[in-house]
């Protein structure tokens, strides 16, 4: 092994540390949240013309777009499946899975959220654009939405209540529409 072999450190190793780190950053963030009252950030992302609010507990990391493998025989909103840092993620169209038109958003922008280990599900969401940290305690409440400062609206979104939602669960696309 030469010196350049011993600096460059092996990808198995990146993704352990990388992984590490998540995990610290869990665990603080969830120290947070149990205790003191403090305000909770939430992560905030625009599907088709909805932005919406993560938990930063249910959110996994924010990837730029990778090549996507078709599945077929499954639904519109079903892209495919991605490799996204060793790991085989499907991928969502969120605005056609919640019943919007048009194509899959592309463009600089675009990201893939994925879904945090904790929830057990290797799936991402598409996403039209990500804006970051959002402090949902600042933010008024007009029922199911709330408004920031500049009066734009956020949707909260559970990432964990989706993977429960059995439409959610079946990507295969029904016997009787698989001939049309």
């Amino acid at each position: 092994m030469t010196g350049a072999d011993e600096a460059r450190p092996d990808p198995a190793s990146r993704r352990t540390r990388l992984r590490e780190y998540q995990e610290q950053l869990l665990e603080r963030m969830q120290a947070a949240k149990g205790g003191g009252g403090a305000p909770i950030q939430q992560l905030g992302m625009q599907v088709g013309g909805t932005r919406y609010l993560l938990d930063l507990l249910e959110a996994g990391e924010i990837v730029s777009p990778v090549p996507l493998a078709r599945v077929p025989l499954t639904v519109p909103w079903y892209l495919g499946l991605a490799n996204v840092r060793g790991s085989l993620v499907g991928v969502i169209d969120l605005a056609r899975y919640l019943g919007e038109d048009g194509a899959p958003p592309s463009g600089p922008a675009v990201r893939l959220v994925t879904f945090a280990p904790a929830l057990g599900f290797n799936c991402a969401l598409l996403a039209d654009r990500v804006y970051g940290l959002r402090q949902a305690a600042g933010m008024r409440r007009e029922g199911e939405v709330l408004r920031d400062a500049d009066d734009n609206a956020w949707t909260p979104l559970s990432l964990a209540a989706l993977v429960r939602e059995e439409r959610f669960l079946q990507v295969a696309q029904p016997a009787d529409k698989r001939s049309q």
